[in-house]
């Protein structure tokens, strides 16, 4: 949910095909219907839906969505995302509470809780995040709770610490591809904003896993890549992932590359080296994909970490 705006795009585009590692089974399962309807009974706008996941069918089978709340329309545009953008409607009040029972009538051990962009409000939203955050602490204590927040912009100091005050147990902001490419595709952000935005969680409160992203095949080359890891370790970030860019629209930026699963592997394996607690490097990958389990991994992998630290004392 950042930003570009489709017009400087070409209005028709010949797509790439797509290679057979990148293809999925539209969702059929059982599972997938109910988490479909109560999504729709509680009035809750997911990502999944939004933004054209390609693991929709595999995730909601399993009852795990990430939902998307301050409604569904962005007031950015961005060239990679195919997430609605205009004026966005009021902010409903009753969103964190039916949030909450949805997530407690679907027994979730972990939520992820996203966001369109709202320049439109005061404080981007942030309020909204925390309220979201003790109405789930509340109502499902036992629920560990992601975020995925949009940048803030102009006002991410004051954003960050009414959401880091309510205390998530993992802070996902994406970077979305290397600094050179922002101009193209995520023009009304700023890749160096998007950092200190991370950088300024850990120094409120180090207990609070970091999280970040990257999409792959818009055209960056691999040395940039690796400039992005050191940049995000540098913050202090804890978790990347990276996944491939898919092209919702002939209006949105074009695939440049799909990126082979043995690069993916390649690339998770310099940045375990770089020092990041949990990677999640695959063309399927998404900022949600399999959140839960890794949230778990990343966990035990700090606890390894103080532990050996301790040892050394």
């Amino acid at each position: 949910m950042n930003d570009i705006s489709p017009l400087s795009v070409p209005a028709r585009q010949e797509r790439v095909r797509k290679p057979d590692w990148i293809r999925v089974k539209a969702p059929t399962s059982p599972g997938y219907h109910e988490t479909r309807k109560l999504m729709r009974e509680k009035g809750l706008a997911t990502v999944c839906e939004e933004a054209a996941c390609p693991n929709i069918g595999e995730c909601w089978t399993k009852k795990h969505a990430t939902v998307m709340i301050l409604g569904d329309v962005c007031t950015r545009a961005c060239a990679f995302c195919n997430v609605k953008t205009g004026m966005p409607r009021k902010v409903d009040p009753n969103e964190p509470q039916n949030l909450a029972d949805a997530a407690a009538e679907m027994g979730l051990e972990h939520i992820v809780i996203t966001s369109v962009d709202r320049d439109d409000l005061p404080d981007g939203g942030a309020s909204q995040f925390v309220k979201v955050i003790e109405a789930l602490r509340r109502t499902t204590p036992g629920t560990t709770i992601e975020i995925l927040t949009p940048d803030f912009r102009n006002k991410h100091e004051r954003a960050v610490e009414k959401i880091v005050a309510a205390r998530p147990d993992v802070y996902n902001h994406n970077l979305e591809t290397v600094p050179r490419l922002y101009p193209t595709i995520r023009p009304g952000a700023r890749y160096y904003a998007s950092l200190r935005l991370l950088e300024t969680v850990k120094k409120l409160d180090p207990s609070i896993f970091t999280k970040s992203g990257i999409m792959l095949g818009l055209g960056e080359e691999r040395l940039e890549v690796h400039q992005v890891m050191d940049d995000m370790r540098s913050a202090d970030i804890d978790f990347l992932t990276m996944g491939q860019y898919l092209q919702p629209t002939p209006k949105h930026a074009k695939v440049m590359e799909f990126v082979t699963p043995a690069a993916f592997n390649a690339y998770a394996g310099i940045a375990r080296a770089k020092g990041f607690l949990q990677v999640a490097s695959s063309p399927l990958t998404r900022s949600s994909y399999h959140a839960g389990k890794d949230f778990a991994e990343m966990r035990a992998a700090r606890e390894a970490q103080l532990a050996r630290a301790a040892a050394k004392v």
